[in-house]
């Protein structure tokens, strides 16, 4: 039995209500004035309650057939790497925006200005998700020069 009154019930429910519908607050991009200051990434990102973590595998140059594009053309090959992450992304109902954490692994780290140039055409630089980039011998085919891996946060109900 409530204890408040018919018309008291129907303010504390649409309090409520209203309160449901508020968009959670977003990932908060932080870059402490104790840290470096970083080319094209963020420190820390904070991601507060209400989002779904979304996390996308390493993703390579292949098209959706699964043929290799821009064998041997690191240009390319990122260029098609950016697609289907944005693909992925996609069908998870994400966007570059929700990206809070990058993982790059490339075999030639002297092609970091050719993805750093192709990475400003995705991501929203305005608040560019923490990422790390690692040079490696090879990557699990010797054809592959570059693999990001990714993790977005969503907002619930989207």
């Amino acid at each position: 039995m409530s204890v408040l009154a018919p018309a008291a019930r129907t303010v504390a429910c649409v309090l409520l209500l209203s309160a449901c519908a508020m968009s959670h607050p977003s990932p908060r991009f932080t870059n402490p004035p104790e840290l470096s200051t970083p080319t094209g990434y963020t420190h820390v990102v904070d991601v507060p309650p209400g989002h779904r973590l979304v996390f996308i595998a390493g993703q390579v140059a292949l098209d959706s057939t699964g043929a290799l594009v821009g064998a041997g053309d690191f240009a390319a090959q990122t260029r098609q790497v950016f697609e289907n992450l944005r693909r992925a992304l996609a069908a998870s109902g994400a966007t570059f925006a929700d990206v809070v954490k990058m993982t790059t692994y490339v075999t030639d780290a002297s092609q970091t200005p050719v993805l750093r140039e192709i990475r400003t055409g995705y991501l929203h630089m305005a608040a560019p998700p923490a990422n790390t980039l690692v040079e490696v011998r090879r990557l699990a085919r010797d054809e592959w020069l570059i693999e990001i891996e990714a993790i977005a946060a969503v907002p619930v109900g989207r």
